[in-house]
């Protein structure tokens, strides 16, 4: 602005020396904005007085001011034919460039300028502006103190200054620099105490590192009038359900949509409807969600921030397809939308369409240079699909004076996000202590896992297992499933399995092998509860045959921490009875009611802790009680090593072949030995 009030400066000396006072009116013009009016009056003007340098000045400004920069370019360029060495003609042609974008072109023009001019306000302002579009912050910094320097109160600089602060703070701020960028961000307030563009943006750093009671209290420094407090309540809101206080999310942002009733503002009140709805589905209120965004898609037609909205509610309610035909609208209007561009990529994902998820995540970063979510999502999607060696070391015990040593160690290699392989090598020892038999077990196994197509999967592994005591035998091991997703929130699973039994030494020596037909299924609900249900069909070589059923309720109560309760129930039934060598009723049955805890020590520990109990009947034997439990404690060292080390106690009856109670301790641990996936440098970024 001080620039343009040189420009006008400089018109108005020239109408003073030259007595031409009928273009005051297109100098107000562009005083207040008016660049359409003022682009028709010395259009006007220049037809009774074409070589007027003043008025074809004036034209100039007005032309690029209202939407035409090239024109503009041209124009000032032609003056500057006439007029080589005029500052005023030369600072406007460079200015001209910045109203098009063209920031490296006018970069070495105000760069020559401010050589010729160093104490011309205009041209130093011009060109601290010029480096600021350039994101090159540090040295826009030294040229708007120059500028500053001659002029220290003024505020077009001192406002300049400001913005560039913030542009740098965002800088530090991609680059996870976070105490730098809190620091120039401070700075700002040095020119401009509490001023608002400072706080949202610090409240948004905060809200980056969840620091959330900072960005709590800067949001209420914020609140300093009535629509600044919604606002503030907007961003709170946010902040709360980051700290994991979804129903504190929810009552402060139904406050704010109390207050926007009270204003006029069709902006504000978008936001805080847009804040309120989501807040409806972090609290899992879906169905009032459904109808607030019905409610809003009848008022905002079109809108695109009703659309994220309902895209919003299909990934939490597992309606993908939604969520990715409400994306699809978003980017249609808006190709560069960053909500949904990266949405895409999360239902893309979601959907296990996971090539199609590379690419829209890729083409959010090229929209969004280094954006850290989009460097975050694509950072996931590689820990998935890189090859991976992990290893799992257990010790079991029972009170049949059985004991057990293992390690199995496995290899995965994903060829492609639909094909990869596996390998694997098991070792087991056991051993009893009174009777002291003695016996090892060795299984190999080679694996593939195949995407027929998104969510049906079928995968197999195949190979031997050697089992060795005081004589020898090799049996083929064989695993088969599919893998589906029939419909929204159900899982299925279809399988076969052979194996050998290796409980304890005794079995290994009977050579006794287990043809399992199984079927696995979940069923999910918006509502907290789930429903899982197995069913196994066994044949044994020894001419037995098992029949099992496994049904659990269970219902989410929180979900950070994740708490789970529920019921189960199990009925098995053995065709013969053959209590001698292993647990065969003939009929058993067992409930029991269960909870399941599951959360975070630290961003990089996390825990989990399950126990159960109730009753089990063998036969007609009389009830008896059970009870089982399980602990563990994962941590992550790096993004490519990680750790488990867990323990578990039983003395369910069926779980374990011969029925005793049992304890194991066991150790995991995780290593992606590349840095990304095999296919990646192949996929099109």
């Amino acid at each position: 602005m001080k620039q343009f009030a040189l420009i006008l400066l400089s018109c108005f000396t020239c109408i003073s020396l030259l007595g031409q006072t009928d273009m005051t009116a297109g100098f107000k013009m562009l005083e207040k904005g008016s660049f359409e009016e003022a682009e028709q009056f010395f259009e006007s003007y220049l037809e009774a007085d074409p070589e007027n340098k003043t008025a074809r000045l004036c034209y100039g400004r007005a032309v690029g001011l209202s939407g035409d920069p090239k024109k503009a370019t041209a124009l000032f360029g032609s003056l500057k034919n006439v007029y080589p060495n005029d500052y005023e003609i030369t600072i406007n042609y460079n200015e001209s460039f910045l109203w098009d974008q063209q920031y490296d072109t006018a970069k070495p023009l105000y760069k020559d300028l401010v050589a010729q001019y160093p104490k011309k306000f205009g041209a130093l302002l011009g060109y601290a502006n010029t480096l600021s579009n350039l994101k090159e912050f540090e040295e826009a910094l030294i040229w708007v103190d120059k500028a500053i320097e001659l002029e220290p109160e003024n505020q077009s600089a001192k406002t300049s200054k400001k913005y560039i602060r913030l542009g740098y703070a965002n800088k530090f701020v991609n680059a996870e620099k976070y105490s730098r960028a809190e620091e120039i961000l401070n700075s700002i307030f040095e020119d401009f105490p509490e001023d608002k563009d400072a706080l949202l943006n610090m409240a948004n750093l905060y809200l980056i590192t969840k620091s959330t009671d900072k960005a709590t209290s800067v949001y209420w420094r914020y609140a300093t009038t009535g629509k600044d407090s919604i606002t503030a309540r907007n961003g709170i809101a946010l902040a709360e359900h980051i700290a994991e206080d979804d129903k504190q999310a929810l009552k402060v942002s139904a406050t704010a949509k109390f207050m926007v009733a009270g204003y006029d503002d069709t902006e504000l009140t978008e936001k805080t409807y847009d804040r309120y709805v989501q807040a409806l589905i972090w609290n899992r209120k879906y169905g009032e969600a459904k109808r607030q965004i019905d409610s809003l898609e009848s008022v905002y037609t079109d809108r695109n921030w009703v659309r994220a909205l309902k895209a919003t509610l299909g990934m939490y309610t597992a309606n993908f397809k939604m969520s990715l035909k409400n994306y699809d609208a978003i980017l249609q209007k808006d190709e560069k939308s960053f909500d949904g561009n990266l949405g895409k990529a999360n239902a893309l994902f979601a959907s296990d369409r996971i090539v199609p998820a590379y690419k829209a995540a890729f083409q959010t970063l090229r929209i969004f240079k280094n954006q850290k979510d989009a460097l975050g999502f694509i950072e996931k999607l590689n820990g998935i699909y890189t090859p991976v060696v992990q290893d799992h070391a257990a010790y079991t015990f029972d009170n049949g004076n059985n004991v057990a040593l293992s390690n199995t160690v496995s290899a995965q290699l994903p060829f492609s996000t639909r094909f990869k392989t596996s390998l694997s090598y098991q070792f087991r020892t056991t051993e009893n202590t009174v009777t002291l038999n003695k016996a090892d077990s060795h299984v190999l196994l080679a694996g593939i896992d195949y995407k027929i197509v998104p969510n049906v999967n079928i995968n197999g592994s195949f190979g031997i297992n050697n089992s060795r005591f005081e004589s020898s035998y090799t049996q083929p091991a064989i695993d088969i499933k599919l893998v589906t997703k029939p419909f929204r929130l159900q899982n299925l699973e279809l399988g076969y399995k052979r194996e050998i039994q290796n409980f304890n030494a005794d079995l290994i020596e009977r050579e006794i092998v287990m043809n399992h037909y199984g079927l696995n299924y979940n069923l999910g609900t918006n509502f907290n509860l789930g429903w899982y249900t197995q069913l196994m069909h066994t044949q044994q070589t020894d001419e037995n045959v098992r029949n099992l059923l496994f049904t659990s309720l269970y219902y989410s109560l929180f979900r950070k921490p994740a708490v789970k309760i529920g019921l189960n129930y199990q009925y098995i039934t053995f065709d013969e009875q053959l209590p001698t060598i292993y647990f065969s009723p003939e009929v058993y049955r067992a409930g029991e009611i269960f909870a399941d805890i599951r959360g975070d020590f630290s961003e990089k520990t996390k825990y989990m802790a399950s126990a159960a109990t109730g009753i089990q009947k063998v036969e007609e034997d009389p009830k008896t009680a059970i009870f089982r439990a399980e602990v563990g404690v994962s941590h992550q060292f790096n993004k490519r090593l990680s750790a488990n080390l867990y323990g578990k106690y039983s003395n369910i009856a069926s779980a374990t072949a011969a029925g005793f109670e049992f304890t194991e301790m066991g150790f995991k641990i995780k290593w992606l030995f590349l840095k990304e996936p095999l296919f990646y440098a192949k996929l099109e970024k």
